[in-house]
Parts: C-alpha cells; structure tokens; sequence
C-alpha cells in the first residue's frame, strides 16, 4: 500500500475516532438525552405557634424631626407598657420605619403641609398565651398606636421543621414519579442528575386586618375571641433530573 494511502486512512481513523469522543462526551455533557424528569409535590398540615399583633404608628408635624420624636415618644410609651405587662423585649419587634413629606396639589401647585413618620411594630405571643391579645390591643391603642392587621403565624424553629419534611416528601414523591416513567419505557432509573424547587410554600394565616391605618379595637378583639390555630395546609414541589439505563 502506498505510503500517501496509509497517510490518508490514518487521517480518517482519527477523524471518526475524535467525533466519536466528541459525542460521548457532548452526551454526558448533555444531560437532557437518555433522562427522565419527574415533578414531585407534596402538602402537610402544620398548626401555627405563634400570634403576630401588628401596630402601626403615624404621627404628622411641620418638620421630620418633630414627626420622628412624636412617633418616637408613643413607640417607647407602647414599649414600656407592654414590658409592665409580662412581655420580653425580644417579643416586640420594629418591623419598618419611614419618614416622608406629606405634598397635597391645588390647582396644579404642589403644597408642603409637613412630614409624617411611620413605624410599624409586632407583639410576638404563643398561641398557647392567645387569650392576652386583647391585654395587647389595649396597651398599643392607649400609647397611640393603631391595629394593623393580627396573624397566626409559624416560628422560625417551626418553619425549619416544616420545611424540611415537606421537602423531602416532594423528593420522594419526585423519585416515585421518575421510576414510574422509567418503567413505563421499558427502562430503568440511573443516577440522579439534578435537581431544584420551588422551596417550601408557607404564609401566615389572617385573623384580622383593618381598614384603615387606625384600627378599630372592637373589630379586632372580636374578630380573635376563642379563636383557636387549626391545622393550615403548607405545601412544596421538587424537580429531578435521572438518567435512564
């Protein structure tokens, strides 16, 4: 054979043997090819152990100084009562503070009538301690406050264990879903390539909001007499990724 042939044939070998590297490599790359996806779901019952009061302050003056000391002197006043009450300084939280001007319009003019200063504060109660809410709605309308709205809510502790558990149900209930599949092709489930979620899906459970920024105390205590946590439905969703074989 000549050499020029043997050159050429050698080339040609290379040539197939290089794309076929390059498509098991683009293969294993690609994990899209020879997969299976299966979308898990899963919903649980969690029973809140928390109550969250939600106060907000509003005061108006000429100036933000003076809005910011008024609004100030009737936080402390909240503060203060609540401690006399029985209630930890870790339990009321400072949820959101703002001081802006207050414009109105007249005839197209634009008017400065002063500053209004916002604070938004939350009393943290267990539900086993649910009966105080009123003790709490008193204490914030008499230092000034207004209701803003009333939660049953989870802790952070809670939140975690719930989490946790709804997650790993929505992974087992992804994995059933792909094996199914799998087995439905004639194949079976390889290893696991990806996954992702949609995390844990968990909102608060209202009990009462106002209507305006001042509250009424009557709605409110009424709207949470004898009201105890029920079992709330939280729920979450998880995707895998498996290779076929």
């Amino acid at each position: 054979m000549e050499k020029s042939v043997q050159i050429t044939l050698i080339v040609v070998a290379g040539i197939i043997i290089l794309a076929l590297l390059g498509y098991l490599a683009l293969n294993s790359m690609n994990p899209s090819i020879n997969t299976v996806t299966g979308q898990g779901t899963a919903t649980i019952k969690a029973i809140p152990d928390l109550v969250g009061v939600y106060f907000n302050v509003e005061t108006k003056a000429s100036t933000s100084e003076e809005a910011t000391s008024k609004n100030a002197e009737i936080v402390e006043e909240l503060i203060t009562n609540l401690v006399k009450e029985g209630f930890e300084r870790k339990e009321i939280q400072t949820m959101s503070f703002n001081v802006y001007p207050d414009y109105s319009w007249n005839n197209g003019n634009q008017r400065l009538n002063g500053y209004i200063a916002t604070h938004q504060i939350k009393v943290e109660l267990s539900t086993e301690d649910a009966d105080k809410i009123g003790e709490v709605i008193d204490t914030g309308v008499n230092a000034g406050a207004g209701i803003s709205y009333i939660n049953f809510e989870l802790s952070q502790e809670k939140q975690n264990q719930y989490k946790s558990e709804a997650l790993k149900l929505a992974a087992e209930d992804a994995k059933i879903k792909s094996e199914a599949i799998a087995e439905g092709l004639g194949n079976k489930l390889g290893n696991l390539v990806s996954t992702s979620t949609s995390d844990f899906n968990y909102y608060p459970w209202e009990l009462y909001r106002a209507s305006d920024s001042m509250g009424g105390v009557a709605e409110a205590k009424a709207a949470t007499t004898n009201i105890q946590p029920g079992e709330q439905e939280i729920s979450a969703s998880v995707t895998a990724v498996f290779k076929l074989r």
